[in-house]
């Protein structure tokens, strides 16, 4: 099945990838972005590029009169630190923004509605993993609040207004077009400083672990989101799709994989753990197989391996 999209911060890391991945398929895409983060040069040739922050009354205008069949929601604060530091900056993006684009949709009669919320904080430091969707909530940085606060108005709002709504619970997301400068994108910092020939800062003892999944597989889920039967929503985390491998991780072993396809021995620097990170992440991915019929396919080195190739081409 396939349509109109409409992807927020399609110009970012993520976004861009999404939106190329909806091309692919056959949908009929427009990016939204206002490019404090995102380049225009990430948008895919032949998608339209509405610069405009989603906050704006011209994003509510755009998803409301372009007869959209799904709205993708991407853009987002993405820092924890940012989140922990000023918390008000981190809630007027991701909820203010998000609230206006939501009553955006409801008055487009837009179809269905795919939030990127975070597998990754919103369920705190778990007991169980990989962790399913239905585990408990305990965020424990104002950016998981937001996150989560964000699917709870997902839910209600369509309920209220009459659109179909998925949230997508992202494991740590890596790949080609990554930010280097972004708290959130160890991988693309490691290479980047050992392209550099630069030692790696590694916070705490280096044993927290994170899920590493590629962005190529991250959009394939939201394009199968997009289109896919949904269940009947019961409780809360039946809108809830994790989007992860399943697989943990920890920041040493990163280190040494991504030094192994450079041929390099990084040389580690031990720096005070910061406030407000995981310990342990690993997410379980059943429901999106069975529902979604969606699996990770790109191996964490096959995905290494070409994002390297990607900062070694001069990241373009």
């Amino acid at each position: 099945m396939n349509g109109r999209v409409l992807v927020t911060g399609g110009a970012g890391f993520i976004g861009s990838h999404l939106a190329a991945e909806y091309q692919r398929a056959g949908w009929d895409v427009t990016v939204l972005d206002d490019l404090s983060r995102g380049r225009e040069s990430n948008v895919p040739r032949g998608i339209p590029l509405v610069k405009a922050n989603v906050g704006s009354p011209e994003a509510r205008k755009t998803v409301a009169e372009g007869r959209f069949d799904v709205l993708n929601l991407q853009a987002a604060q993405i820092d924890v630190r940012v989140s922990v530091q000023h918390p008000d900056v981190d809630a007027q993006t991701n909820l203010m923004g998000l609230l206006n684009m939501l009553e955006g949709a409801a008055a487009g009669k837009v179809r269905r509605v795919v939030f990127a919320s975070s597998g990754g904080v919103v369920y705190g430091d778990p007991d169980v993993l990989p962790t399913p969707e239905t585990a408990p909530k305990m965020p424990i940085s104002p950016y998981g609040v937001s996150k989560l606060s964000g699917e709870h108005y997902l839910r209600a709002l369509a309920g209220l207004r009459g659109f179909e709504c998925v949230a997508m619970r992202y494991a740590n997301v890596f790949g080609p077009r990554q930010d280097p400068k972004s708290e959130a994108g160890v991988v693309s910092i490691f290479i980047s400083y050992l392209l550099e020939a630069k030692s790696l800062t590694v916070f705490g003892d280096g044993k927290q672990t994170r899920d590493y999944v590629f962005v190529k597989d991250v959009a394939r889920a939201n394009v199968a989101a997009s289109g896919a039967k949904l269940p009947p929503v019961k409780d809360h985390d039946d809108i809830a799709f994790n989007v992860a491998t399943g697989t943990q991780t920890s920041v040493l072993e990163l280190a040494a994989a991504v030094g192994e396809v450079m041929n390099q021995k990084p040389k580690i620097d031990l720096a005070p753990a910061r406030p407000g990170e995981l310990q342990r992440s690993s997410l379980d991915v059943s429901r999106a197989r069975g529902v979604l019929g969606w699996s990770p396919q790109v191996s964490f080195h096959d995905g290494l391996r070409e994002t390297v190739e990607w900062f070694r081409g001069g990241a373009r």
